[in-house]
Parts: structure tokens; C-alpha cells; sequence
């Protein structure tokens, strides 16, 4: 996405996002049995929880994997690896994007099943299972990244901001 393109916002509430990690169990639950579950942290630590709770997986690791400063995208770093190739593991992420990080997870785990809860086209492909989604020039504010506030309405938004003077 370059900077010309405009940006859509979508902001999901703790309760949405428990609410899309449920609807992901129920589709992981009838893929099973698995070992455990991956969670690749940070984004996918939270869903990982709530999936690891559903399932009634008591086995969970981390793969830690560094693509965003921020807002920024950025090459993958490995912080953290897991042994082996992922068989009967589940690798969870809240959210595939461009797929940097998906394609690190696959190839660290050629083996594992992928899922996320939220999915844009380009990264789309990369993973097994998701449960929505977004456009490319969609930026998803999880609850843990942002604070209640007041925010404008949408027609406002659109306005063009009148010049000063």
C-alpha cells in the first residue's frame, strides 16, 4: 500500500476479537486431534489462549518472530524457534497480512496448521484456516494496542479539511 492510498481503520474490541478466536476453535476443533499449540507471538499470543482453552490444549509454545516496528513492515527476524516440524501442532497469529511472517512460521514448521483470525488477500494463502476477511488497505487496531477515545464520525472523516486562511 503506498501513501496516496487511503487507509481503513478497524478497530476490534476485546469481546469481538474472544468472539472470532471461539469461531476459529470451532473450525480447528473438527480438524483435530492436535498436540499443541504455537502461538506466534505477539499478535497471536491472546487468540492462542482462547484456542489452547477451547481445544483443552495444555501444550503451548511460542515461535517469536519480529516483521513491524510499529506500523511499519519490515524483513522477519527469528527471536524464537520450536524444535521440530510442526507435526500436529497448531501455529496461531491473530492476523496475516502481507505474509512475512507466515512464511517464516512455514518454513520453521513446514508441517504445522496455520491460523489466524483475521486474513488479507495477500497473505491470505499462506495460512490453513482463518475466520474473516479484510481488504489489503485495511489496519486492524487490536484491543491491547489502543485506549478508549473519541472518535469522529465517518462522514466527518471523509471531508476534505478546509484550508486555513
Amino acid at each position: 500500500m503506498d501513501e496516496d492510498t487511503p487507509r481503513l481503520d478497524f478497530p476490534v474490541s476485546w469481546e469481538e476479537l474472544h468472539r472470532h478466536a471461539k469461531a476459529l476453535s470451532w473450525r480447528l476443533a473438527e480438524m483435530g486431534p492436535w498436540k499443541g499449540v504455537i502461538a506466534i507471538a505477539r499478535g497471536g499470543l491472546v487468540p492462542a489462549a482462547i484456542v489452547a482453552r477451547e481445544l483443552d490444549l495444555r501444550m503451548v509454545d511460542t515461535v517469536c518472530v519480529s516483521s513491524y516496528d510499529h506500523q511499519t513492515q519490515r524483513e522477519a527476524m527469528v527471536l524464537k524457534a520450536v524444535d521440530g516440524d510442526g507435526t500436529g501442532w497448531l501455529a496461531v497469529d491473530d492476523l496475516v497480512d502481507t505474509g512475512t511472517t507466515a512464511r517464516v512460521v512455514r518454513e520453521l514448521l513446514p508441517k504445522a496448521h496455520i491460523a489466524t483470525i483475521y486474513a488479507k488477500p495477500a497473505g491470505r494463502p499462506l495460512v490453513d484456516t482463518f475466520v474473516t476477511e479484510v481488504s489489503q488497505d485495511t489496519w486492524i487496531y487490536f484491543p491491547w494496542d489502543i485506549e478508549p477515545r473519541y472518535s469522529r464520525p465517518i462522514a466527518e472523516r471523509r471531508r476534505p479539511v478546509p484550508e486555513p486562511g
